[in-house]
């Protein structure tokens, strides 16, 4: 390669501008290991990123389903009184709190909107007209003033 730069000053530039990379076979191995390692590192910034989403989602989902059981400073607080002795209790409190996760990590179904159908519309519909009667009974009869 130097005899070949010695002859045309301007040949690295050149293929740089075209984005060509001249390399001997003694570079080249160590070329195609930094672009490995590139890759590799891309690789696990975009695991990191989608390690973080989950984590965040996870959290989210357990916030929601121990909202009852969060003190004022948001933290989680779990009691047992299942047993008289403080160890079980212990172990209660803690398998709780392996539910939760569980129940965390499972996650939830999306719901399609779907419309009421003609029967359950009807069904409504009685049950009000049905509660509508029983209350009207309740008031003053009319006339008998």
């Amino acid at each position: 390669m130097a005899a070949a730069v010695e002859q045309d000053a301007a040949l690295l530039e050149d293929a740089m501008s075209q984005r060509v990379v001249v390399a001997t076979p003694t570079t080249l191995i160590a070329l195609l290991r930094a672009i490995a390692y590139g890759w590799k590192q891309e690789r696990l910034a975009s695991s990191a990123v989608e390690i973080r989403d989950l984590g965040r989602d996870l959290y989210d989902r357990l916030r929601t389903l121990a909202r009852h059981r969060l003190d004022a400073d948001g933290r989680l607080v779990v009691t047992s009184q299942l047993t008289r002795n403080q160890a079980r209790n212990l172990e209660d409190a803690r398998e709780k709190v392996r539910a939760l996760i569980a129940a965390a990590l499972v996650r939830p179904r999306r719901r399609t909107a779907t419309r009421p159908t003609v029967s359950s519309r009807e069904q409504r519909l009685d049950t009000k007209r049905a509660r509508s009667h029983v209350k009207r009974l309740r008031a003053r009869p009319r006339g008998e003033d």
